[in-house]
């Protein structure tokens, strides 16, 4: 099998790729953007930038409910503009597989705030999952085509600016050729007047039930046994940072993470002396771990920033744990610059020079 070094995001791309996708919109934004850039070199997708984030969802949406696998991406922000199609298309559900990719930016390098994507989940009860690195990248995009076709239910993988960005070992599998899907029409399914609508919310918690049982069994849900004197549960990049720092631990690293797989939880919870909780950003796991009853001790980690080894080695050794936002080790600064040869470059000269007052919009107008 080939194996090739990937950026996260062209790995997202590479999942895409071999699960068959055949149309797939975005809007670029740091951290996503290459995503959709690697994507549009297979000559196999239909690629687009969309002019909002909104406008792709849909776009792949209508894709979807048309026969053909279909995917977005955007940053985390961009998710706030496509929210509502994105929690309606829960409702309706999907025809063809349907997956976004979100990618977080926690310690704010090029963006407004560092929410949490993992809210938008909870928020539309559409599957989670979170890849650690980029060959997980690669896989988990084609399991969430088969837990979006399997469940009739857009899929929501998260990633973030370190796994985005990082690079790794990519193995290379062929392109799917999936099921050719007709698209029926079916106002009852996909016009959400609050009669229909009512009858699709009772179906997405039902949908919940069987996922929740779906996700017991999840092949990507891995537990690592080790010492049992401390079990650590975690996701995303924050299982390496963990497993650098107690490397001799018990582990739980979930891929899935929304729904929780609830037995599976408190059956390594029982088998572990201590348990720790690492999770970056705000501490959605652990409190959903805390109400099932089971006690989690080490404390939260700040959520304001990145986070790193050193906060999980200064956390686990009972030292105050301050947010930060950069290392100190006397790394030459890099602020945010406009690409060479932007556009905009002139507008900006020319409203300079008229002393105008100016409200920016996207990231790059702020730089202005």
């Amino acid at each position: 099998m080939e194996r090739k070094l990937m950026l996260g995001n062209e790995a997202f791309a590479r999942g895409a790729y071999e699960a068959g996708v055949e149309v797939a919109a975005s809007y670029p934004g740091t951290p996503s953007t290459e995503i959709m850039e690697a994507l549009s070199k297979y000559s196999e997708v239909y690629a687009e930038w969309a002019p909002n984030e909104k406008v792709a969802y849909e776009v792949a949406y209508g894709a979807s409910l048309g026969g053909k696998r279909a995917f977005s991406s955007m940053k985390h922000v961009g998710l706030n503009v496509a929210a509502d199609p994105f929690v309606t298309s829960a409702y309706t559900g999907v025809n063809a597989g349907l997956v976004i990719v979100v990618a977080d930016d926690p310690g704010m390098h090029s963006s407004q705030n560092e929410q949490d994507s993992r809210y938008y989940a909870r928020l539309a009860k559409v599957p989670l999952l979170e890849p650690s690195d980029p060959e997980e990248a690669r896989r988990f995009v084609k399991s969430a085509y088969e837990i979006s076709e399997k469940f009739d239910i857009p899929v929501l993988i998260r990633s973030t600016t370190r796994l985005s960005h990082s690079r790794g070992p990519v193995y290379l599998e062929a392109r799917e050729t999936g099921e050719n899907r007709d698209y029926q029409k079916s106002p009852r399914k996909y016009v959400m007047i609050p009669a229909y609508a009512r009858i699709r919310h009772q179906i997405l918690e039902d949908k919940l039930v069987e996922l929740r049982e779906y996700a017991e069994n999840f092949s990507h849900n891995l537990v690592e046994w080790g010492e049992r004197k401390i079990g650590v549960i975690s996701s995303g990049v924050a299982y390496f940072y963990a497993k650098e720092v107690l490397p001799e631990a018990s582990f739980l690293k979930l891929a899935l993470t929304h729904p929780l797989p609830v037995n599976l939880i408190k059956e390594f919870a029982f088998e572990v002396e201590r348990l720790l909780v690492i999770e970056e950003g705000d501490p959605i796991l652990r409190k959903e771990i805390e109400a099932l009853g089971i006690e989690v001790s080490g404390g939260d980690f700040p959520p304001l920033g990145e986070l790193n080894p050193d906060l999980i080695r200064k956390r686990f050794l009972g030292e105050e744990v301050k947010p930060t936002y950069f290392y100190s080790e006397g790394i030459p600064s890099r602020p945010p610059l406009l690409c060479a040869g932007c556009p905009h470059r002139g507008v900006f000269y020319a409203l300079r020079k008229l002393n105008l007052k100016v409200f920016g919009d996207i990231g790059c107008y702020t730089l202005g």
